[in-house]
């Protein structure tokens, strides 16, 4: 018998009705004898709801008191399964995420998890099968005792770090979708399901756009090896055999892998923007005038290309943010001007970045020179270029975007 983590988004519990097809879900797992705790999303749209509801009241809000609000739509959910649950006949509790309790740093509205204590819920299993209900997306600061939040998409990461916590076999993501595509069949129709992962591939494209995990709890199952299943709760429970592998995507280590191909997947965010800051002084510190600011207003930045002019003497240096950082960026810098020295400052907002991703390209030469010239063979310019060991990206006009993601698809065979 298994111990399992099951998450569920705010699609699968939209409604009372969905509700019910989740504890379905659930009860299969019971009835197989597994040992399961459930993390649960706020029932779709009502997060959306309770942040509008803190703008309304003010725009500059506290962050605390946001989060105490934002964090109750998870409570509701949790407290509905568990009762839906009970009326089946199944073991069941909700737990907030103070009670259990997870701890997390006081970066209200972004916390990061530091430790679950897990023992009251093994307790649980073994005394009475009970299965626990968990609110996602929470947890408390132990200094402050004040209810903290994770960030969008945290019940991902809740789920993945319960089940580290509890040592399950498998943390299972249930979700819109059966699985993790070669890349949006929205835009490619010929995108595959696969039927594996590597941790450091999902990672990559999950950070580069790929919406199915968040970033984060990719993260934690990678440093604490804990497999995660991503598949659709709207397969019928009933039709699914608890003891077998139904459709969806495995994310684990890259030993459980039998052979890597050279590009696994194709990720890509249209909202992207890119500001160009020319003619600065080329000397030591200039990078760290232009970063350091923009690292204390909370832009996050990604590529960075700098060109220096042919004396020598100045360079110009052209990096991207995400779209909703934009002005903020630019304001930055522009308060930042006297320090900098810079002659001008120039930039675009219609851009998008396209990512191949794949292990196996440690071991393959010329990948991304392939991609450069199909590109550039559909009249498709790149104006900047990012690479790491399993991936490289490139910047482009957002027109182009769908017809790059095509090209690329076909051009590394994962329409077969």
């Amino acid at each position: 018998m298994a111990r399992l983590v099951m998450k569920f988004g705010g699609t699968s519990v939209a409604n009372i009705e969905r509700i019910r097809n989740v504890a379905r879900h659930v009860k299969r797992e019971v009835d197989a004898g597994h040992d399961v705790a459930v993390v649960v999303s706020a029932m779709a749209g009502k997060t959306n709801e309770l942040v509008a509801w803190c703008r309304e009241a003010a725009p500059m809000h506290d962050a605390r008191e946001y989060d105490a609000v934002v964090a109750s739509g998870e409570q509701v959910t949790s407290g509905l399964l568990a009762i839906t649950l009970q009326s089946m006949g199944v073991q069941a509790r909700s737990w907030q995420g103070w009670q259990i309790p997870i701890l997390t740093s006081d970066a209200h509205t972004a916390a990061r998890i530091l430790d679950i204590d897990g023992a009251e819920l093994l307790k649980r299993f073994a005394e009475r099968k009970e299965v626990a209900v968990v609110a996602g997306f929470q947890g408390i600061n132990a200094q402050t005792g004040r209810i903290t939040t994770l960030g969008r998409g945290g019940s991902d990461t809740s789920a993945v770090a319960i089940a580290a916590a509890i040592k399950a076999e498998r943390c299972d993501i249930y979700t819109d979708v059966d699985g993790v595509y070669t890349t949006d069949p929205r835009v490619v129709p010929k995108a595959r399901r696969l039927d594996k992962v590597a941790f450091e591939e999902m990672l990559e494209m999950a950070s580069q756009g790929a919406k199915v995990l968040q970033v984060r709890s990719v993260e934690l199952g990678m440093v604490h090896n804990v497999r995660v299943f991503v598949r659709s709760s709207f397969d019928k429970p009933e039709d699914i055999d608890p003891h077998g592998t139904p459709p969806g995507t495995l994310i684990c280590s890259e030993e459980e892998i039998m052979e890597n191909k050279v590009v696994t997947g194709i990720a890509f965010s249209r909202d992207e923007a890119q500001i160009s800051v020319r003619h600065i002084e080329d000397k030591p510190g200039v990078a760290a005038a232009i970063f350091g600011p923009l690292a204390e207003a909370g832009v996050n930045v990604d590529m960075i290309v700098q060109n220096v002019s042919e004396d020598g003497k100045t360079t110009d240096l052209t990096f991207t943010v995400p779209a909703s950082d934009y002005e903020r960026a630019r304001d930055t810098i522009a308060k930042a001007k006297d320090r900098i020295g810079y002659a001008r400052l120039d930039s675009a907002t219609d851009l998008a970045k396209v990512s191949v991703i794949g292990s196996g390209m440690r071991s393959h030469a010329g990948v991304a020179a392939q991609a450069f010239k199909a590109l550039a063979e559909r009249n498709i310019n790149i104006r900047a270029i990012t690479t790491s060991e399993i991936k490289f990206s490139v910047l482009i006009d957002t027109a182009y975007t769908e017809l790059a993601v095509r090209t690329l698809h076909t051009l590394y065979g994962l329409d077969k």
